[in-house]
Formats: structure tokens, sequence, C-alpha cells
């Protein structure tokens, strides 16, 4: 496995995240209500994989891996994927925000939470299609199988000290699970 393959699986398990976030927001839209241990756990997911682990990786690994290729960041790929990785956090807080504001029962927070998960989902999908498409591509050409290999060690070494043992396996059945409650 390369570490572009790696993070195509993880890209996958976001992919799902972002599903349910989206028929959540749609839920929460319509005037339903929504556990918020679920709310809270779609918010941990988030930040805790989505952001600190897989962004981590690519943040703290690859990109300087690519940088140095030779692949840009300023006014590059690169460049483009850090801003995409600070806006999701930004979409990240007010989505917690909203989860408090439905929690404590304001008025505005189903609009506030259904605006960030709209957004966190639109930024990411069209993010990862980039990687996907366009960054990962490149690091197949510039990258050689000894690289990819110690990205890979660091990856596993970064998933420990960052979510911790076993707390991928747990966000995969976290996964399976909201996904039978919300996309059915």
């Amino acid at each position: 496995m390369t570490a572009t393959e790696d993070l195509r699986n993880e890209h996958e398990g976001i992919r799902l995240m972002l599903r349910i976030l989206a028929a959540v927001a749609e839920k929460v839209k319509k005037g339903a209500s929504v556990p918020a241990g679920d709310l809270e756990a779609m918010a941990d997911f988030l930040s805790g994989f989505a952001d600190r682990c897989h962004h981590g990786k690519e943040e703290d690994h690859l990109f300087p891996s690519l940088e140095a290729a030779g692949v840009l960041r300023e006014g590059g790929p690169i460049g483009v994927m850090l801003a995409e990785h600070a806006k999701g956090r930004s979409f990240i807080a007010a989505l917690k925000e909203g989860i408090a504001g439905l929690e404590a029962g304001r008025r505005d927070a189903p609009e506030k939470f259904v605006s960030a998960a709209q957004g966190y989902v639109d930024l990411l999908t069209r993010h990862i299609t980039k990687e996907n498409e366009v960054l990962f591509p490149m690091a197949g050409a510039r990258l050689d199988p000894g690289q990819h290999a110690a990205l890979l060690e660091a990856f596993e070494q970064l998933e420990q000290e960052r979510i911790g043992p076993g707390k991928h396996e747990e966000f995969h059945r976290l996964l399976q699970r909201l996904s039978r409650t919300y996309l059915g």
C-alpha cells in the first residue's frame, strides 16, 4: 500500500461521515431532534479523525515530502489544501457551537448548525476530490516506494499519538452505527 492509498481509504470514511452529516442537517432543518450524543460523536469524528489525524498526516508528512520533491506550496496545490484545511477547522468550530446551541435550546441554533454542516460538507467534498484527482497523482509520480513506506510508518505513529490506540477502529464502528441510523 502506498501513502496516498492509505489517505484515499481514509477519504472513504470521511465521505461517509459527510453523507451522515448532510442527512442529519436535513433532519434538523425540518425541525427533528437528533440525540446530543450522536451530534457530539460526529463532531468528535470530524475534529479527531478527519482533522487531527487525517489532515495531520498530510500537513506533517505528505505535504513536506511533496515540497521536497518540487511541488509548490505558495501558489500551488499544497497551499490550496492548507487553506481548505483551515477553512474546515472554522466550520467544525461553528458546528460545535451549533451543537451546543441545540443542546441549550437556543432558537438560532438549528440554522447555525445546518449552515455549518452544509458548508463543511460542501468544502470537504470538493477538497477530497482535488486531493484524489490532482494531489495524490502528483505524489504517485514524484515519490518512490521507499518514501511511501516511510510515510506510512510516519502516518501510523501520528495516528497513535494524535488519536490513540484502537481509536481508528472505534471511529469505524461509529460510522457503521450512524450510517445505519441516519442513512438507512
